[in-house]
């Protein structure tokens, strides 16, 4: 298969700063198209993939999986995209197609193991995958996305992962008009979480340990905010939420959330992945039918329907943008929480 070269910001090792490079992209297939990339946000997800914290990243690794730009090519068979449009590319680039969950256009589920923007086997160049922090991409035309005209492209990347992976639980969980949520952290997903249950018609709670908090929560659109570590506080909504989305993305104690859960209601992890510590105290649980689950982002119709959903409701990201050349920096600082609430690249800097 024929490639050709573009620009590129990468890790050769987990020790090693990002720096420019150049990667292989394929030629279009017939089924692909090309996106000049204009934007691509800052995932938690791309920091731990570069420096290796959950192991298993190839090298050299170019992250990025919140990709926004216009197309610049199609194969002959792709009819649903034409040069000049603007295009999405989430966390996941192909998948089986066959297996249960992705006939159930659940690919995030695939049995098989979908394919990731990045840091994932290349099926057509061998090798592994490279993600956003490029001029261009390749994908197969089934797994890009069309963005909303009427929305802020840069503040639209951030949705292809903060954005789906908290709609997807308020989707599956049937949030609605009268659904009483709470979220967990205010941080790249809590504040899209807060976001999209108020467009979608609930009362919306935020969970912070900071007081200093509640003027920015309530400005996203949050009713309420609850300080998690004041007892009194926890006490007055005790059996009081139907989906609690929890964006907390270290380990933490969950139990004093799980007694807040109304009948059947569910406390959803989607910012944690590993082993909890503390462990569950189950009589809450069997007492009222709550449940502790987990979810992770979602599939490319659900992501379409969100993203058709926030062009109706005008509901983007809140961003800081960067140049591509500060991105190591940019990373310090999301260790530090220091960021309102997503990086997001200006990917002409890197030309």
């Amino acid at each position: 298969m024929s490639t050709y070269s573009v620009k590129a910001f990468g890790a050769e090792s987990k020790e090693a700063d990002l720096k420019e490079m150049n990667i292989e992209r394929r030629e279009i297939t017939t089924n692909d198209v090309e996106i000049e990339i204009l934007y691509c946000g800052v995932c938690h997800s791309d920091l731990h993939t570069a420096r290796n914290d959950w192991g298993g990243t190839k090298y050299p690794s170019v992250p990025g999986h919140e990709i926004v730009g216009k197309i610049t090519k199609i194969g002959s068979n792709v009819s649903k995209f034409q040069v000049g449009d603007l295009a999405g590319v989430g966390c996941i680039v192909d998948s089986c197609g066959e297996c249960n969950s992705c006939k159930q256009d659940l690919e995030q589920y695939c049995e098989n193991g979908f394919t990731g923007t990045y840091n994932a086997k290349d099926k057509h160049l061998g090798g592994h995958t490279f993600g956003g922090y490029s001029q261009k991409v390749v994908v197969d035309a089934d797994h890009v996305l069309k963005v909303p005209a009427n929305l802020d492209l840069a503040a639209v990347a951030p949705l292809l992962c903060a954005g789906i992976t908290t709609w997807s639980p308020l989707k599956h969980w049937k949030v609605g008009k009268g659904s009483k949520v709470a979220v967990v952290g205010l941080g790249g997903l809590g504040h899209m979480a807060i976001k999209l249950a108020k467009g979608l018609g609930a009362e919306v709670t935020l969970f912070s340990r900071t007081p200093g908090k509640t003027d920015d929560a309530k400005s996203l659109g949050a009713d309420y905010v609850v300080i998690s570590t004041d007892e009194d506080q926890m006490a007055s909504v005790k059996s009081k939420f139907d989906l609690i989305i929890d964006t907390v993305p270290y380990d933490h104690d969950v139990n004093p959330y799980v007694t807040t859960l109304n009948i059947n209601g569910t406390h959803v992890l989607v910012g944690f992945i590993g082993k909890m510590d503390e462990a569950l105290f189950t009589p809450p649980m069997i007492m009222g039918r709550r449940a502790v689950a987990g979810s992770v982002i979602g599939g490319i119709a659900e992501t379409q329907e969100m993203l058709d959903f926030c062009g109706e409701h005008n509901i983007v990201s809140e961003i800081e943008m960067i140049k591509m050349q500060d991105i190591n920096d940019a990373y310090e600082r999301m260790l530090k929480s220091d960021v309102r609430y997503r990086f997001v690249i200006d990917m002409q800097s890197l030309s």
